[in-house]
């Protein structure tokens, strides 16, 4: 990708609920910021809380929406807010952790017409819970990860396989996942263990949501593939 011109800003929106004591919150402002400087890129982020979300939220002011962990949020009707524009507007999207979750649950409701999907950590009992307790729970873990060859990650990471680290406790449950992913939500990396750890949206320009914090990955002095590849993404949808 070409450098940008520096007086041309990037907006970007993380959607969550901001605190400085999760992990993940604090190495999202270093993965933009690297990845920011690694492309000769502008971008000012700006965290929006998940009950500061309405309708009449201007979302149309952002070039792209990354989700953030620190589920539950707030307001979840808020967080799908942000994640419908981002789909119906082909404005780049990544997720991490609940922000995979939540794309999850977005699709379901309003491209699968799921009305009654639920959330398994806000509503345990619901006959429709399409994401679920995982069935080992992946706080503090580190895991590898095989992308599916040809898809926006597998692309990102310029490789088909990687280790990542997890701090997560829900998945999609695997009762709802051959349904879910019978249509433009398909899988793209699975766990060891070939459990679902990647999704994206067929026909999206970028639309990708990982379990997994990439993000981590920053905290170490790395810079995060996916985090270039979402800027990468935003820039060329402001071209």
């Amino acid at each position: 990708m070409e450098p940008r011109s520096p007086h041309t800003v990037l907006n970007i929106a993380l959607i969550g609920d901001h605190d400085p004591q999760i992990t993940a919150h604090r190495a999202i402002s270093e993965a933009l910021q690297r990845a920011a400087e690694t492309a000769g890129l502008n971008v000012q982020a700006q965290w929006l809380a998940t009950d500061s979300l309405t309708p009449q939220t201007d979302l149309s002011l952002f070039d792209g929406f990354w989700c953030t962990p620190g589920s539950p949020y707030r307001s979840l009707e808020g967080a799908l807010l942000a994640i419908t524009h981002a789909r119906e507007q082909r404005r780049p999207y990544l997720g991490t952790c609940a922000g995979f979750q939540h794309a999850i649950l977005e699709y379901a409701r309003h491209v699968l017409g799921w009305t009654d999907a639920e959330h398994g950590e806000t509503a345990p009992d619901s006959p429709r819970a399409v994401i679920s307790p995982l069935s080992c729970s992946l706080v503090e873990a580190h895991d590898r990860i095989r992308f599916v060859d040809g898809t926006l990650i597998a692309k990102a990471y310029g490789a088909l396989e990687t280790h990542e680290g997890y701090h997560c406790r829900y998945g999609i449950n695997p009762e709802f996942e051959s349904a879910l992913l019978d249509g433009d939500l398909r899988a793209s990396g699975h766990d060891a263990q070939g459990d679902l750890r990647a999704i994206e949206l067929k026909g999206h320009p970028f639309f990708v949501a990982t379990l997994f914090q990439p993000e981590r990955a920053a905290l170490e002095g790395r810079t995060p593939a996916l985090a270039s590849a979402f800027l990468a993404a935003c820039a060329s949808q402001r071209q």
